[in-house]
Parts: C-alpha cells; structure tokens; sequence
C-alpha cells in the first residue's frame, strides 16, 4: 500500500445499496464470467444473491459492525464484523476489484489483529478454498482450524505469532 493512501471505515448508511450491490457483484466476476446467460440474467442472479446475503447476514448477526471501506475517503469496499465476547468474527471482507492490491486488506487485517491483540481473543473467517486472499491471510498468522468443501475456517490467535 503506498504511504499516501489513506484506509478507513464507516458505518454503512441507507443510502450505500447500490454501492454494496457493486461491490457484490465485484465477488462474482469470475464465476459469472463462465455462465452462458446474458446481462439480464446475470444481474437478476446477482440481485437475489445479494438480497439473500444481506438478509443472512444481518438475521445471523444483528449486532455486527457493518461498514464501508474507504480510500483516500472513496467507498471501495465492505468490512462486516461481530465482536463477540469469545471471539473477533470477520463476516466478510470485499473490495471492488480495482482496488485490490493495494495493502488494504492487510491494513484491515492489521487494524483487527491489534484490536484482537488488545483484548485477547481470537480472530476467526471463513475464506473460500480458492480466494486470492489466502495468501495474506497466511502471512499475517492465520491457519487453518477446519474446513468444508468450499471453506477453510481460518483463526488468528494472540500470542502465536509474537504478538
């Protein structure tokens, strides 16, 4: 990430929608990329996609954090997170794609592994098999507790990495 580029959260407003059914779709481009449907078709699946992700989400986890990503003060992503008092849970982190690489999920990441420093407990999140992110959950200290045939349950935990 270069040093000028500033990373921060905010809660996620009524007005955002449209912003968070961008960078949904954003998580789909690969997978869509290989169905024979038109735009019409793919946008109906990525509309109810996202609808029932939302409503699961906030059903399963009413008191989570739900928020926006900012660079440089522009949304380029979402960060949903539900502190429990056993556990950091990251519900899910996704960026639009034009703004991956750049260190903004590591300094995500960095931001949460202080804060799970701080109060001792453990960082958990699901991370599908083939995501492009496994890299840098690696590297920052998470592993791999359990798995499912799409997801490894991947955990950070205080004090195993020198922290």
């Amino acid at each position: 990430m270069s040093p000028t580029i500033a990373v921060a959260t905010r809660a996620i407003r009524s007005d955002d929608e449209s912003f968070l059914r961008r960078v949904y779709a954003g998580t789909r481009l690969e997978e869509l990329a290989i169905v024979p449907w038109d735009d019409a078709q793919k946008d109906a699946f990525l509309r109810m996609q996202f609808d029932a992700q939302h409503r699961f989400y906030h059903d399963q986890f009413p008191d989570a954090s739900y928020e926006i990503i900012l660079r440089d003060g522009e949304p380029v992503g979402r960060l949903y997170v539900d502190r429990r008092e056993d556990e950091i849970r990251i519900i899910d982190i996704a960026l639009l794609p034009e703004a991956r690489g750049e260190g903004i999920g590591g300094k995500l990441l960095s931001d949460l592994i202080a804060e799970a420093g701080a109060s001792n407990k453990p960082i958990r999140i699901h991370v599908e098999r083939y995501n492009r992110a496994m890299s840098l959950y690696l590297r920052v200290g998470f592993a791999p507790i359990g798995e499912s045939d799409l997801y490894f349950l991947m955990e950070w935990t205080p004090g195993a990495h020198g922290t």
